[in-house]
């Protein structure tokens, strides 16, 4: 006979982090991304499963669309349409890949 014993902890941990500069927010505006990327806490969003499919809408109008948001372009140079989309492909691909994560973000 033996005394079997265990301490489980369960922790917060995060699994994806990443940022993107303010300056491509009136390009994730135009796309319908804006809401989801800089303020899902003001939608109701804080689980990753609940931005998947609106995500995945916004990446396909922004892939579909390169000229059309190449114009958003910041001016000063810091940020651009292909930063942009791979943050979102990158974002996707963490929510897919976490889907109960809850989502977190600092502006």
């Amino acid at each position: 006979m033996s005394l079997d014993v265990s301490l489980t902890a369960i922790r917060p941990t995060e699994v994806y982090t990443d940022n993107a500069t303010h300056n491509l927010t009136k390009m994730a505006k135009e796309a319908g991304l804006y809401m989801y990327l800089w303020r899902p806490d003001e939608i109701a969003i804080t689980q990753a499963h609940q931005l998947i499919e609106p995500l995945k809408i916004g990446l396909k109008e922004l892939v579909n669309n390169p000229e059309k948001y190449e114009a958003f372009n910041p001016e000063n140079g810091w940020g651009s349409y292909r930063g942009l989309v791979n943050f979102v492909k990158n974002y996707l691909e963490a929510y897919i890949e976490n889907p109960d994560a809850i989502v977190s973000v600092c502006r």
